[in-house]
């Protein structure tokens, strides 16, 4: 069970959003579940749990400072395809795929979304 309800990015640009985050959460079998009203999409396994949207009080979307948005990859390969897709798909690098230090298997990815969120896969299976 997740500790989260949800967790929502806002963007400034939905259709570009869209593409981006079909693109680089379907390596994790993650996939739209709906419109978050007029403003958003829903996205998720096999409930709502992120969502994109435009921010509610009109004001443009920013990115926060230290900030991070990590999904759980189920193996390195799909940490690779999650950043492949988004270079492929708007996003920026900030760190290429490969081993991290915090535990002996760990192995992720860092990008920036279109918006300039940043976000992170990381797998934890020694392959």
């Amino acid at each position: 069970m997740s500790i989260f309800s949800h967790v929502a990015l806002g963007t400034n640009d939905l259709a570009k959003a869209q593409k981006f985050y079909d693109a680089v959460l379907a390596p994790f079998g993650i996939t739209q579940k709906g419109p978050y009203g007029d403003n958003g999409t829903l996205y998720g396994k096999d409930s709502p749990e992120f969502i994109i949207t435009k921010p509610g009080n009109g004001e443009p979307a920013t990115h926060a400072n230290g900030g991070t948005i990590a999904f759980l990859a189920p193996d390195r390969a799909s940490v690779r395809a999650f950043y492949e897709a988004a270079l492929e798909n708007g996003g920026t690098q900030e760190f290429a795929p490969g081993p991290r230090s915090f535990t002996p298997t760990a192995y992720a990815a860092y990008v920036r979304d279109p918006d300039g969120n940043k976000l992170t896969a990381y797998s934890f299976k020694d392959e």
